[in-house]
């Protein structure tokens, strides 16, 4: 790119770095939201498994409390997934 180039495009270049900025914003949020829908998931199977029998009451807390942990693991807080 020629330096006449680079100057004509300078006044764009923090509309270029607003775009970049949103860009990764909306990649982190789609990966978010796709670990919260495998969690949703897993948590139906587990359910499942439970009322077919295959597993206890406290298997199911405890298999419950590692996925919701799965969500925030920084802060090991549980989310609200609903």
């Amino acid at each position: 790119m020629g330096l006449l180039s680079k100057l004509a495009l300078l006044p764009l270049t923090p509309v270029s770095g607003v775009i970049w900025l949103a860009e990764q914003i909306e990649q982190q949020a789609r990966a978010e939201w796709d670990e919260i829908g495998s969690v949703r998931h897993e948590l139906n199977e587990l359910v499942a498994m439970h009322e077919r029998g295959e597993l206890s009451d406290d298997e199911l807390a405890a298999a419950e409390d590692e996925l919701i942990g799965r969500l925030d693991p920084a802060t090991g807080e549980q989310a609200d997934i609903s």
